[in-house]
């Protein structure tokens, strides 16, 4: 019955994200035949606003990097730093590891060149939505609240039912992406388990169920705690889990650090070439890349404008330049590392490649780990350190998911049993994507309903950027010129948390 449930999201989903690549005229045409209509608009729109605003990935990567590091705590909202942390932790994710083997074993090497690609463009859209995030945001007790609800509300004439329908959306968008974050977040701590016991653990054991009531007193306590709590959770887990992964792929890299040349050629030359293995076809390695790299990434997506709003921001623009570091570091930096593993291990280049290719996604990667170790040691090593990061992974992106659905569900309603029947619903998706775990079922169904839920996003939110450019362009002027504070007489429209700021 899941299965079957599944399947109807994921042809809804095929159905928009392959638009119109599944029409036989548009299909046979070619390189741009493989390229949806969603993946033109996404590159195309990060093209638009990286020549609209001067390249300003380019000439504010170091001032973000300044402001990263010059980062404090202020009495309301929290630091731009928490706020990228806590970004990261809902961006860096499973599909880190998932969706780049998935995308290199689809499309070949190529794919991560055009993943790069995504991600310079996805740069600029980022940096509107989240400067858009911050114009717009809104003050709740000692926090801020804001994102893609509270911009789409006052670009669409200031309605209530609009920000109310946006903030609903996301908590659909949500519900659809916490059962995949459950599921994974057990089968690492499984894998941690058999990989330091040495034996097989039974998927319906007592252990397992332990795992999961652990698993729920663990979100339970970081979403009852608010925002402040789960900042300082991720605070701590996205540092670690982000040394602990580097470190484990350069550790590999150093190991093979002969084939580094061969990787990049390798990259750049089958981004125009595929090799037949792959399909052959230049667009599908396109669009393998470029959906991958977004879909990791997140720009032009709305899903991360909330954290992006939460910040104790001098000018929205700050935020904006800091949410657009988080796309480097999530596509260039952590896929890169992913990319690394897979094509560095040469698993399509052995005499049993075909093996390799009926794998699943994540036992790709440890195979392509195990070929670049080559001993046994080292890679029982290698597959517990691995196995630590997917859980982490995993685990901060489901604290994202159920503390912005919470937010979202008060700029709904205040009401206390409205916004714990928020709650209890969330918490009973965690559960069922435990249990879907421990009854065996495939992974991929889940990830049907995520794949529903990202274009869903990009859908609503899209549009909106459009609609908003103009005022994120000249709180860009301003912020350029440094003519003083940022408040409602720079654009000429109420805002009543910059004129209190200011």
């Amino acid at each position: 019955m899941v299965n079957s449930i599944c399947a109807i999201f994921q042809e809804l989903a095929d159905l928009v994200w392959g638009f119109p690549t599944n029409l036989d005229w548009y299909a046979s045409l070619p390189i741009i035949g493989n390229l949806p209509l969603v993946i033109i608009l996404l590159v195309g729109t990060g093209f638009y606003f990286t020549c609209r605003l001067g390249f300003v990935q380019i000439r504010y990567f170091s001032y973000g990097i300044k402001l990263l590091l010059n980062s404090h705590q202020a009495k309301q909202g929290i630091s731009p730093l928490a706020s990228f942390l806590l970004s990261t932790a809902m961006r860096v994710g499973p599909g880190n590891i998932l969706g780049v083997t998935g995308a290199v074993s689809t499309g070949g090497p190529g794919a991560l060149f055009w993943m790069w690609i995504s991600a310079f463009f996805g740069m600029s859209t980022a940096f509107v939505e989240s400067t858009l995030s911050q114009i717009f945001k809104e003050t709740q007790g000692d926090e801020y609240v804001g994102g893609l609800p509270s911009y789409g509300r006052r670009l669409l004439g200031g309605a209530a039912v609009v920000g109310s329908t946006l903030s609903f959306l996301y908590i659909i968008y949500a519900l659809l992406c916490i059962p995949a974050q459950g599921f994974n977040t057990i089968s690492a701590m499984v894998a941690v388990t058999q990989n330091i016991l040495g034996g097989e653990i039974p998927a319906d054991g007592a252990l397992v169920w332990g795992f999961a009531l652990l698993l729920m007193g663990l979100a339970a306590f970081s979403i009852l705690g608010g925002l402040r709590r789960i900042t300082r959770i991720t605070d701590v887990l996205v540092p670690i889990m982000a040394v602990i992964y580097v470190s484990a792929v350069l550790v590999m890299v150093a190991m093979n650090l002969e084939l580094l040349p061969w990787f990049f050629y390798t990259v750049v030359t089958q981004a125009f070439s595929p090799e037949p293995i792959f399909g052959g076809a230049v667009g599908l390695a396109i669009s393998q890349g470029i959906k991958r790299g977004l879909m990791s990434n997140e720009a032009g997506q709305g899903t991360l404008s909330m954290p992006a709003a939460v910040s104790h921001a001098k000018h929205p623009c700050d935020q904006g330049i800091i949410q657009a570091i988080g796309v480097f570091l999530d596509t260039m930096v952590i896929c890169t590392l992913t990319g690394f593993v897979v094509i560095m291990g040469q698993a399509w280049l052995k005499a049993d490649y075909a093996a390799w290719f009926e794998m699943g996604r994540l036992e790709k990667f440890l195979n392509s780990c195990q070929q670049m170790l080559g001993n046994e040691a080292t890679f029982s090593l290698a597959t517990l350190v691995i196995s630590i990061c997917f859980g982490i992974f995993a685990f901060t992106c489901l604290l994202g998911f159920l503390s912005f659905s919470e937010i979202c569900a008060r700029q709904i309603s205040e009401n206390r049993l409205f916004v714990a029947a928020v709650r209890l619903v969330n918490l009973a998706v965690l559960a069922f994507g435990m249990i879907t775990n421990i009854a065996g079922l495939d992974l991929s169904a889940l990830w049907n309903l995520s794949d529903f839920a990202n274009i869903l996003m990009v859908c609503c939110n899209l549009p909106l950027l459009y609609i908003g450019y103009g005022k994120v362009h000249k709180a860009f002027e301003h912020f350029e010129r440094h003519e003083g504070s940022f408040n409602s007489s720079t654009l000429g429209i109420p805002l009543p948390v910059w004129d209190k700021n200011s």
